[in-house]
């Protein structure tokens, strides 16, 4: 891709497309609700005008418009629905889904894709949540990581990569450190991407001091050799937990060769996985300078010893290193200030009354608005990295969506700067945010002063 190209994805908002409204529009009798009083960020400015939903479920504005039905949102902002491409909600459970979108909408999410791991049958999935009604708006990638559990071949597991995208799924995704694959064969699915014009999401190889520049290197070698949006998940654990600043420049470099890298991060200074995973193979002590004791379980914060440890590993449990192993100041928080990074959570909940969830499944995007504010980001760039950008990234899937613009899909969110906070704990991760007044999906009010409302989400493939 070339630079200037990269550079206008980037950009904190995009411009609108219409620059006003038609006299008549102020008396428009297809309106069906405003929003007045509020601040949103449209064509470049911040303005206060009226921010209008038609009966098509379409965004209008102007001044002195007229509907049914009018609220007042002084000094709130009115926003895109925040958009979290690394949602996770794997169960996919019809139990679970409900309780998964909950926690989601109330931190302001009107659209949530599972892009780092996702269905090997997107059909099936497709046709499993069309069953049910939904709070937001949802969609899968390609795993390829369950493909190559299933399969033995390169060649079945490309065409199952190509089922999968003729399906309708958003993007490939791999996970190469909890499944080591040669580079020659992840550079055949990146080549089906940039095929098929989907963005591939990586998880990189390599958690440790010593080796995590090398997975980044990997990521660029793969975009440079494949020509396809590639996108590193959760660039701070996984990539630049301690040597941000070079991966930040590695793949800012990369971007001014010509190549399409984004990133994200998600504002926390721990990580958690399961015990099962590779990421506790032995020698995890001296990796990261932690011990037994310092790992807890997520939803009760029982902190495990020698033997809790190994009976833990043979069960599906979700484990917390320690708050500061990855300082905000050295990475995420250098990260944030990249235009080609992005806000993601890599988490769901979905369970009650309390998950062995990371608490970013219930607070990540209010977490990120105040941490962003503390850090000195102009709020405009902070809501750009969980709106315009992912609508960037998973294009042309998400056009209509993320932005602020006349005639586009009414998803939105509607915060208080001063009160905006996520309250989720790792003791207790089934809190619901702080600050977030009302969320519209799809033109209908999803949620509005803590009572959930309308289900009004729609499934988002190609």
């Amino acid at each position: 891709m070339k630079r200037r190209v990269f550079v206008g994805m980037a950009m904190p908002l995009v411009a609108a497309r219409w620059r006003g409204l038609s006299p008549d529009r102020a008396a428009a009798p297809d309106l069906v609700l405003i929003l007045r009083g509020g601040r949103s960020y449209r064509q470049g400015e911040w303005r206060t005008d009226d921010v209008a939903i038609d009966a098509g479920g379409k965004l209008r504005f102007g001044t002195n418009l007229q509907a049914p039905e009018v609220i007042a949102v002084t000094n709130k902002v009115v926003a895109p629905g925040f958009i979290d491409i690394l949602a996770d909600n794997g169960a996919n459970h019809p139990r679970a889904v409900p309780i998964f979108e909950k926690y989601k909408v109330t931190d302001g999410v009107t659209t949530a894709l599972q892009m780092h791991g996702g269905s090997a049958d997107c059909a099936g999935y497709y046709a499993s949540a069309a069953a049910s009604r939904h709070a937001i708006n949802h969609g899968v990638s390609t795993a390829v990581m369950t493909i190559r559990g299933k399969t033995s071949s390169l060649n079945s597991r490309k065409t199952a990569v190509e089922r999968n995208l003729a399906e309708g799924a958003l993007g490939v995704s791999h996970s190469l450190e909890y499944q080591p694959t040669p580079f020659g064969e992840v550079l055949e699915y990146a080549k089906i991407a940039r095929n098929r014009d989907r963005p591939m999401f990586l998880h990189l190889r390599y958690s440790s001091a010593e080796q995590e520049l090398a997975g980044v290197a990997e990521a660029v070698r793969l975009a440079t050799e494949s020509g396809a949006r590639v996108h590193i998940d959760h660039l701070h654990s996984t990539g630049g937990t301690w040597h941000m600043e070079e991966a930040l420049t590695m793949i800012r470099t990369a971007n001014a060769a010509g190549c399409s890298i984004t990133t994200c991060v998600y504002p926390y200074t721990y990580w958690a996985t399961y015990l099962y995973s590779r990421r506790f193979n032995p020698g995890w002590q001296q990796r990261y300078g932690i011990g037994y004791g310092d790992l807890r379980v997520v939803g009760t914060g029982e902190r495990l010893t020698a033997e809790s440890f190994a009976r833990y590993r043979q069960t599906v449990t979700l484990v917390a290193v320690p708050e500061g192993t990855m300082p905000r100041d050295t990475t995420y928080g250098l990260a944030l200030r990249e235009d080609f990074c992005m806000i993601a959570s890599d988490g769901g909940i979905q369970s009650e009354p309390r998950a062995n969830s990371h608490p970013r499944g219930a607070g990540c995007f209010a977490t990120a608005v105040r941490q962003g504010l503390e850090i000195g980001l102009p709020l405009e760039r902070i809501l750009a990295k969980m709106t315009s950008l992912p609508t960037s990234l998973v294009r042309p899937a998400l056009d209509g969506r993320g932005v602020l613009e006349e005639g586009v899909i009414a998803d939105l969110v509607v915060f208080d700067p001063p009160t905006i906070r996520g309250n989720a704990t790792l003791e207790n991760p089934n809190q619901v945010s702080s600050g977030i007044e009302l969320v519209v999906v799809n033109g209908k009010v999803a949620y509005r002063n803590g009572q959930l409302e309308t289900r009004n989400g729609t499934a988002i493939r190609y």
